[in-house]
């Protein structure tokens, strides 16, 4: 019996003093981008009494440009500052204020604090002082790193947890990424507590950026454990996956969009409940209500589908797989219209199931670019499956790295 996708079950904060809360939007927009316009919408309303309100910096975790994050002064209350979510606002000869960059997907309706739940996304910061706090809701487990450096698993207990004591005066950058995927829940990012310094201007984001549509493998599933061994999230680090090391090597900002036991037509098991282009315009994909603009775009965008689908018994033909294919690369064309698109699969697939799944994507790339499409190319990922594999048949530590390094040279190519 093979195991390639199993699937898995399905701000307020204190700052010295200084509160700080994350001013979001009411749309259903999910995207850091309309954190930034709703802080210019809201932000002039009327209300007196209270500290003078600061001008937020809003707009896209990746954006330069993003929309001014306006000054939120309500009822009367002291005027909080509205953190933005990264960018400089409008003007570029303005001094950025201070607040965080959003990595990845984020749903900026609560007013609480922005949620988040794809693998990878997270939160960076650059701060003053000798210790850093976190307000994370979710009970969800991640990667740290303080200055660069990778800290040990950081688990939220909901509540406020130390990431960080006896820093050196000065500045530093804190860095937050979630290791688990979106089906063990929702994220939610209620604030730092800082001892003896502030909040700054968040760093800039990396000029390149990628996108990743998958699976189980993309997410990282089982990464960390030695087979024999099943799902448990203690096993799953995205950091450590061939799409986030390669992000590191290319200097890119990676979003990842992937969800264990997916596929094209068929997840896991001939489940047809939800595929991977069912939650494709989610900012979280457990609410439909939730959904994402796209304002942030990629230069590439990777698409490691189709293990699913061939995995098990009932695969679908290759017209059936291909026709669904090609819908998926031109919803990614739509979003995204200069974006490089890379289609793969692998490395869990072997024999017939491989021919299969490959013949498939070429046929979804055939058709799309019969339609017009073009700037997309199937690749074959000719990576073994590490021997012992991760949990459940995955790809291990060293079969990630071994895969970031052939695609490393595929993508290189494609940025500005």
């Amino acid at each position: 019996m093979r195991h390639f996708g199993s699937q898995t079950p399905g701000i307020a904060s204190l700052f010295c003093g200084v509160v700080l809360i994350i001013a979001c939007s009411d749309s259903e927009s999910g995207p850091e981008q309309s954190a930034g316009n709703a802080g210019a919408a809201v932000g002039d309303a009327a209300g007196t009494g209270g500290t003078p309100p600061v001008t937020g910096a809003g707009g896209s975790s990746s954006s330069a440009n993003g929309g001014t994050g306006g000054t939120l002064n309500a009822g009367g209350a002291a005027g909080a500052l509205n953190a933005g979510l990264g960018g400089t606002g409008t003007d570029p000869a303005a001094p950025a204020e201070p607040g965080v960059r959003f990595v990845g997907r984020v749903d900026t309706r609560d007013a609480a604090g922005a949620r988040f739940a794809w693998s990878g996304t997270g939160v960076v910061a650059r701060f003053s002082g000798t210790s850093l706090g976190v307000r994370l809701g979710g009970n969800q487990q991640y990667s740290v790193l303080v200055d660069g450096a990778l800290q040990p698993k950081f688990v939220s207990t909901g509540g406020s947890d130390a990431l960080a004591t006896d820093l050196t005066a000065g500045e530093h950058v804190v860095e937050i990424y979630r290791r688990t995927e979106a089906s063990q829940g929702v994220s939610q990012f209620l604030g730092f507590d800082i001892g003896g310094g502030e909040l700054l201007a968040p760093p800039p984001a990396p000029e390149r950026r990628i996108e990743i549509i998958g699976d189980s493998v993309s997410a990282g599933y089982g990464d960390e454990g030695t087979l024999p061994c099943g799902f448990t999230a203690d096993t799953e680090n995205h950091y450590l996956t061939y799409g986030a090391i390669a992000a590191r090597a290319l200097d890119a900002e990676l979003s990842t969009v992937a969800w264990s036991g997916k596929g094209i037509v068929y997840n896991y098991d001939t489940d047809v409940v939800d595929p991977m282009p069912a939650l494709y315009g989610r900012t979280l994909p457990q609410d439909p209500s939730s959904t994402y603009d796209f304002a942030t775009v990629p230069d590439v965008v990777v698409i490691n589908l189709g293990t699913n689908d061939f995995s098990t018994e009932g695969d679908p033909t290759t017209e059936l797989f291909g026709s669904e294919y090609a819908k998926l690369l031109e919803r990614v064309r739509a979003a995204y219209p200069e974006a490089f698109i890379l289609c793969t699969v692998g490395p869990l697939l072997s024999g017939a199931d491989l021919v299969a799944a490959r013949a498939g994507i070429a046929a979804g790339v055939a058709a799309f670019e019969a339609a017009g499409g073009s700037n997309v190319r199937a690749w074959e990922m000719n990576v073994p499956n590490g021997n012992p594999p991760g949990c459940d048949y995955h790809p291990n530590l060293a079969t990630h790295q071994a895969m970031a390094d052939a695609l490393v040279p595929e993508l290189e190519a494609h940025f500005d």
